[in-house]
């Protein structure tokens, strides 16, 4: 036991020094590599979010464009129309955007698979369609354009010290949502996964949960959304797509579903295969297709799953620790 704590710690070790590392190697290299590193991370942030709903409570949702797009207009409008500081709009894009995941989960409760995923994708219709036609508040397809933030006097203007704003958002995600799944509420997302039935049947409220988790995941890609915003400078309708939100799904089913590692292994893949492949044109999309299409059929379980051998990778799910998640969830206070 003590040498597995020992190196599961010396991994953490590893990965965070190469956190901290990576833009003292990698922005050298160029402005594009620069480009791909900080966007690498905000995907990072919504491939974790996605993967909360999808992965870990089994909701499909082809809607995380259109929310980070919400917390891109969110965080511009405060800033640039009410003078507010980005400090005070970074978690305020988060409460926005996680609001209307509510909202929009609520009607989502009685969905599941593939009716919940066209649901979700029609948001991401009409999101971008909604921030052209509304002229007056978004200003179209001119766009706005927010500024990096600052503090004091100091301004993240160098794409080196705004990447480690952004990981330093990132580190705070993974530590809320790890100790979230610790928690009765992430133990009732995970009992709806396995089986909403059960689940109700064990007192977990199936709709609320659905509805909340939406609203986690969903907050914490508006987050990722003011975090591009400020770091693009420039916010306009066409910034994300429903294709985006395709692209999010394939992140964490080539990373690996129900693992924030795969997460961000996931996303750091196909973001850098997909800007490398920008030169391609329309053909870029084909070349992330070819890639999850080979990922799923040589690491069903995900990429993160090399980092195990197989003949020593324990199940992830068994009839005591099944029985073990029943009993915890029966419970009259359950959310």
């Amino acid at each position: 036991m003590t040498s597995e704590r020992n190196l599961r710690m010396a991994r953490l070790l590893v990965v965070a020094l190469a956190a901290l590392a990576a833009p003292f190697v990698v922005m050298p290299l160029g402005s594009q590599m620069s480009y791909i590193l900080d966007m690498s991370v905000i995907f990072c942030i919504v491939a974790v979010a996605l993967n909360l709903l999808t992965g870990f409570s089994g909701q499909v949702s082809l809607g995380h464009a259109a929310f980070l797009m919400v917390g891109e207009y969110v965080s511009s409008l405060l800033t640039l129309n009410l003078n507010w500081s980005f400090w005070i709009a970074l978690p305020l894009s988060a409460v926005v955007t996680g609001i209307l995941g509510f909202l929009i989960g609520l009607p989502a409760v009685r969905l599941s698979g593939n009716f919940l995923a066209v649901a979700t994708m029609g948001f991401s219709f009409a999101v971008p369609e909604l921030a052209l036609k509304w002229s007056g508040l978004t200003n179209g397809s001119s766009g706005l354009m927010p500024l990096r933030p600052a503090l004091g006097s100091y301004v993240l203007g160098s794409d080196q010290a705004y990447y480690f704003l952004i990981l330093a958002c990132l580190v705070v995600q993974i530590i809320v949502i790890k100790n979230l799944l610790k928690s009765r509420t992430g133990r009732a997302f995970q009992a709806i996964r396995d089986s909403e039935i059960a689940a109700q049947s064990s007192g977990v409220r199936v709709g609320y949960n659905k509805a909340l988790v939406f609203s986690i995941s969903a907050g914490f890609t508006g987050i990722a959304g003011s975090l591009y915003a400020h770091y693009i400078n420039f916010v306009s309708p066409n910034d994300f797509t429903v294709q985006d939100s395709f692209l999010f799904l394939a992140m964490i089913v080539v990373g690996g579903l129900a693992s924030i590692p795969g997460s961000i292994l996931g996303a750091i893949v196909i973001n850098t295969i997909n800007q490398l492949s920008s030169s391609f044109g329309q053909y870029s999309i084909i070349l992330v297709g070819a890639v999850m299409v080979l990922a799923v059929l040589l690491f069903p379980k995900g990429l993160v799953s090399l980092r195990v051998p197989p003949h020593a990778r324990k199940p992830r799910h068994s009839s005591r620790g099944s029985a073990r998640v029943t009993r915890e969830v029966e419970s009259p206070d359950v959310p």
